[in-house]
């Protein structure tokens, strides 16, 4: 009997240390990172097993505003990397801000051949409703609306547009039909379930301010280790394969025509 007590004791005692070491991490990550960071988490996993990553996408401007209110995020993977600097700035963040990729946008349809479209093609009386994320806290929503007003076509256009909450909300309406075309990153299109239906066609990153991103350590992570090595993660090679696999140009790279 007392061997049994010892045993589970022992037992205990290895759970004890075993939980004490396990850390839980939640990120904050732009909706065009779905697909890509998807996969980082899940090759970091393979190496850190007991630890636990939970990812939240949505729209940058809005958990810009979240964090800044108390959410509960320890990392921050924004579109703009104007987002964690401003957090940086305003005491809401543990570490400096750092670049991890330049987005593209492209247009991007499941019923229409985009690969042959040009911004100018929204015009066609064809073409009732287009869709781009909201401009007002969507990065790659104010990146679609600078290229249709350096094109010239923006007058034109706005009447047919249908807005998403954030970039993946986006890639939906076309997917279900409510909206025939949308301005999306390219990130999005070219991954397994939006790629081969309908193609897409780039747009000339001549016509819009770089969608340059970036992320950060938020104060609230400010003594995690795991949030530090997943910062330091996403400097890997395998992590940098990834996001060059999803169409995002590294730090460092040059930005495609």
């Amino acid at each position: 009997m007392s061997f049994l007590k010892h045993l589970l004791a022992v037992c205990a005692l290895i759970t004890t240390v075993g939980t004490a070491h396990a850390e839980k991490i939640t990120i904050a990550a732009a909706a065009d990172l779905k697909f890509a960071m998807d996969d980082i988490v899940t090759t970091f996993k393979k190496a850190n097993p007991a630890d636990e990553v939970d990812v939240t996408y949505g729209s940058s401007g809005k958990f810009h505003t979240q964090i800044q209110q108390g959410a509960p995020y320890d990392l921050f993977f924004s579109a703009d990397i104007g987002f964690p600097r401003e957090l940086a700035k305003s005491g809401f963040a543990a570490s400096d801000v750092k670049p991890y990729a330049v987005g593209r946008i492209v247009l991007w349809s499941n019923s229409l051949d985009a690969s042959k479209m040009t911004l100018a093609g929204l015009t066609d009386p064809k073409i009732t409703r287009v869709t781009i994320a909201n401009p007002k806290h969507a990065p790659y929503g104010k990146r679609a609306e600078e290229a249709l007003r350096a094109a010239g076509l923006w007058e034109k256009v706005e009447p047919k547009l249908v807005y998403g909450e954030n970039i993946a909300h986006t890639a939906q309406f076309v997917q279900t039909g409510n909206a025939q075309v949308g301005i999306l990153a390219l990130s999005l299109a070219i991954n397994p379930e939006l790629a081969g239906k309908g193609g897409y066609a780039l747009i000339p990153d001549s016509l819009h301010a770089p969608l340059e991103q970036g992320f950060v350590i938020t104060k609230r992570a400010a003594g995690s280790a795991l949030a530090k090595r997943f910062a330091d993660y996403m400097g890997s090679k395998t992590a940098r394969a990834v996001m060059a696999k999803y169409g995002f140009v590294l730090p460092g790279d040059v930005v495609s025509k």
